[in-house]
């Protein structure tokens, strides 16, 4: 038991690692569709690449939605409405007439003529009821051809058949002109105003049952293509037609598996393909950001984001494929890049379409789309703490976007008046959501640890405790880093490299000083040397521990690990060898180069190099003494040249070209601090 527990001790990494890699395969395999996939790419507008395509089943010629969306519309307005009729407010209107006519017509005492007029009136009101009464201002929708529901009993009529309230007054008038009884149209009026009640309205039940029932009709098929007859020959341009065709068959072959075929090779194929994914990722990690692959942390977060963001646009796709393009899928590369670098962001972006188009319609078009989008995003502006500049990079992918997908319309339709408001719309939508990257960066922040150039702008001010702290004690030291700080933001601004996290590493990297201050040269104001009471040992050992002071300080002060690998690495594996050189004179035999080396580790990035260049050149530069041109450059020549000679620079990506660069940087800062002209040929 015990072996098992050291084992796994022993092995701990490679275990996590493990893990994490297959729950997050498993998390996306069971996001992922199980049925069969079909085989083939195809785009509207492009060439059929493959062997002439026969049908392998007999299978139905799907409707575009569009045409779907008009055969509903023209079943609805085909559909006839249902009407119901209130008999009883019918019979109360009949009851009311027989107790209120005698009021409005005081003056027919003759019984003859009022039984007359009142079986008038009484025959006008069942012509007015004979279907029913519809409410004032009634507006009918759908078809003319109405269901009018009496007890029950359903009978087709028109809309025209029944009595419009709103109309009374002119069909009284047309009814009593020119008969015996016009001279009572007053009375009438007043009558039929106060009893006519509408009693026919929309029976919503009967004909939202109707309107389910014929939508549930509809045909989804136009056609049906028999097994063995020829799809597209090869060779032929993929028009409407063979689209709509091809796209069936595909929608098909998801809905049924094939010869030989279940969902669980199914499975075992997209188990493959995911974690051949994954382990892709790992391998980049392994080999170009080792310091990434082992901390489990850094680890952590980026297989989160990449399977979130598999999560929610699986989710999206699910509700409306159409979704895809509102889908922010530029978070990824935006926020690997903060932390991180841009080609990690770009790697992992890479990988993460990948598994999306898996999954999503027209996959060629999606992965075009979104990698084009991912190249723009990390190249575009950096220092996203900046608002303006997050602006103008979520800018420029949006414009990538519509170019991109104005282009794929244009050959899949041959027309640019088929571009839809709506996708733009969507596309638009992505930009704003985008704009989110900031506060979800700070949020990573807190739940990972991590930080981002906003972390590292608020540590670059000087008056910060710890910098105040390192001001006060080491003067002399805060001096030289605020120098180094200068000369290695410049160099960094030269070749690309992240300007801020070089200043901020330049400020604290000599922090390890404050433990110290009176035994380095810059911090001396006596003429007195607290290193003449020391061997050149324990002046070595002092001078050495300057670095792993420094790493306790800032981890003391919970700086971020980016700004304490500046701190670890400034000066690498060098030797501090002026006291190497005392002992070898004092002692020779009791001598050993490695008790003056510094601890390192060397140099792992362009920022770290560069402030190693920075930092030795500005230290050094104090011993000149009215230097000229010449002098400092090849003062600045015999310095790099020394640090490359120890190998110094060989773990760091900065190339041969980035360091002649930063040379000449150094060389225009020191011409200025010093300022010397230079001197031209006549």
């Amino acid at each position: 038991m015990k072996t098992i527990w050291n084992f796994i001790v022993a092995k701990q990494n490679i275990l996590y690692k493990s893990i994490l890699i297959l729950s997050s395969s498993l998390l996306i395999l069971y996001l992922f569709p199980i049925e069969g996939q079909f085989k083939y790419e195809f785009q509207k507008g492009r060439v059929w690449q493959y062997p002439s395509y026969y049908a392998p089943f007999d299978f139905s010629i799907l409707k575009s939605e569009a045409e779907v969306q008009e055969d509903k519309v023209e079943a609805l307005r085909l559909l006839k409405p249902y009407l119901r009729s209130d008999l009883k407010i019918k019979e109360e209107v009949f009851t009311r007439y027989q107790e209120e006519f005698s009021r409005f017509f005081p003056s027919l005492e003759n019984p003859m003529l009022f039984d007359s007029v009142y079986q008038f009136g009484e025959q006008l009101l069942h012509k007015i009821y004979e279907y029913g009464v519809l409410p004032p201002n009634y507006k009918h929708q759908g078809n003319s051809e109405i269901l009018l529901i009496q007890e029950n009993v359903e009978t087709p009529l028109s809309i025209d058949d029944l009595f419009k309230s709103d109309s009374f007054y002119d069909s009284l008038s047309l009814w009593l002109r020119g008969s015996n009884y016009e001279d009572y149209f007053d009375g009438f009026n007043e009558l039929f105003f106060e009893l006519i009640t509408p009693n026919v309205s929309l029976d919503s039940v009967f004909y939202q049952n109707a309107i389910n029932e014929t939508l549930q009709n509809i045909s989804l098929s136009r056609g049906v293509v028999a097994s063995g007859e020829l799809i597209i020959a090869e060779g032929e341009v993929v028009d409407k037609s063979h689209f709509e065709i091809l796209s069936s068959l595909r929608n098909e072959f998801s809905m049924q598996e094939n010869e030989g075929q279940s969902s669980v090779w199914v499975l075992i194929g997209y188990s493959i393909l995911i974690l051949l994914t994954f382990s892709l990722l790992l391998l980049f990690l392994h080999k170009y950001r080792f310091s990434i692959y082992e901390n489990n942390r850094k680890l952590t977060f980026i297989f989160f984001n990449i399977v979130f963001v598999v999560l929610v646009t699986t989710f999206l796709i699910g509700y409306n494929t159409v979704l895809i393009f509102a889908t922010p899928l530029c978070i990824l590369p935006l926020i690997i890049k903060a932390f991180f670098d841009a080609r990690l962001g770009l790697f992992a972006h890479v990988l993460m379409v990948l598994l999306i188009g898996f999954i999503v319609p027209n996959s060629f078009e999606f992965v075009f789309l979104q990698i084009v989008a991912g190249i723009v995003t990390i190249q575009s502006i950096d220092q996203l703490y900046r608002r303006a500049n997050l602006f103008i990079s979520v800018g420029q992918i949006v414009l990538v976007y519509l170019i991109a997908y104005i282009a794929f319309t244009i050959v899949q339709e041959g027309t640019f008046l088929k571009i839809d408001i709506v996708t733009i719309g969507l596309f638009l939508l992505n930009g704003l959501l985008m704009l989110f990257v900031q506060p979800l960066i700070y949020i990573y922040e807190k739940l990972f640890g991590l930080v981002s150039d906003v972390s590292l702008l608020e540590l670059s001010d000087t008056n910060s405790k710890l910098l105040k702290e390192l001001s006060d004690q080491a003067p002399g030291t805060f001096n030289h880093s605020l120098q180094v700080a200068n000369l290695a933001e410049a160099a960094a601004n030269e070749i690309g490299a992240n300007t801020l996290l070089v200043r901020v590493g330049a400020l604290y990297h000599d922090i390890g000083k404050l433990k110290h201050p009176k035994f380095f040269s810059e911090n001396q104001i006596a003429q007195a040397n607290p290193h003449d009471a020391l061997t050149p040992k324990q002046s070595a050992q002092i001078i050495l521990n300057h670095v792993s002071d420094g790493v306790e300080i800032a981890q003391k002060n919970k700086l971020p690990d980016r700004v304490i690998d500046f701190i670890k690495t400034h000066h690498g594996t060098t030797t501090v060898y002026y006291f190497y050189k005392k002992q070898l004179e004092l002692n020779p035999n009791d001598t050993s180069i490695e008790e003056f080396q510094y601890p390192g580790p060397r140099p792992f990035s362009k920022e770290t190099a560069i402030l190693m260049m920075a930092d030795a050149i500005e230290a050094a530069s104090k011993s000149l003494k009215a230097p000229d041109v010449n002098q400092l450059e090849v003062f600045i020549e015999k310095i790099i040249t020394g640090k490359m000679e120890e190998h110094q620079f060989n773990e760091s990506d900065i190339t041969l070209a980035e360091i002649e660069t930063v040379k000449k940087v150094l060389l225009r800062k020191l011409i200025n601090v010093y300022q010397l002209r230079i001197e031209y040929p006549e």
